[in-house]
């Protein structure tokens, strides 16, 4: 049987991040949920895709072929055969992502790989919903947080430090309004798992955060 992690939480508090690093520390497979969604979402920006038309979202959605590979231990995520890293964090993909994920026939595509890379490999899966509807039976559930205005700054300084124009307040905003639609969506809300612990990292270093959850993960 695997062994399996999942962390959830808000868009911003640093899942990814920390999944990687507890993942090269652990020996576990690293699964980013969240890139297999804006894989989809960047599909559906270069076809043209009306984003609030569901039907047609959920129609193309099967066009998008998104697969896992790793290189190095790295994840690289191949949208139709490309490797697509380079452009999954971009803001209009993260935005887009949203918006698409609560789509019935979005989900149930992802959610099936999701499964399949989890029951072959022991692995450390981040996302919204991991640990209460991809992976229930995970060994270990974290719910990974900060405050909005921790996690803008964190955002705003992220893309200043490349050279890029960045509005403190419109990041904020966005993360607030990409948190109430991931929590009152339909399917698969954003919520905290009834077994999963809490570790909140406005007030934590990286390397904090990342010690933190390593002592919750570790299998001894």
């Amino acid at each position: 049987m695997s062994y399996n992690v999942a962390i959830d939480g808000p868009a911003g508090a640093g899942k990814s991040t920390i999944a990687k690093a507890v993942a090269r520390e652990l020996n576990l497979i690293y699964v980013d949920t969240g890139a297999m969604y804006r894989a989809v979402a960047l599909y559906m920006l270069r076809e043209g895709v009306d984003l609030t038309d569901r039907e047609q979202v959920a129609d193309r959605c099967i066009r998008a072929d998104v697969t896992i590979g790793y290189e190095d231990g790295v994840q690289v995520v191949f949208l139709n055969g490309e490797n697509v890293n380079a452009f999954l964090r971009a803001e209009e993909v993260g935005e887009a992502a949203s918006m698409i994920s609560p789509i019935p026939q979005v989900r149930k595509n992802m959610v099936k790989l999701q499964k399949s890379l989890a029951a072959k490999s022991d692995c450390i899966m981040d996302g919204r919903d991991i640990g209460t509807c991809v992976l229930p039976g995970a060994q270990r559930k974290i719910y990974l947080t900060a405050s909005s205005d921790v996690r803008a700054r964190r955002r705003y300084e992220e893309l200043t430090a490349k050279g890029e124009s960045a509005d403190l307040q419109k990041i904020k905003a966005d993360i607030e309004d990409r948190d109430y639609r991931d929590m009152h969506r339909e399917i698969s809300p954003l919520k905290q798992a009834d077994d999963a612990v809490v570790v909140d990292t406005s007030d934590m270093t990286v390397e904090e955060v990342i010690a933190s959850v390593i002592k919750l993960c570790s299998r001894e």
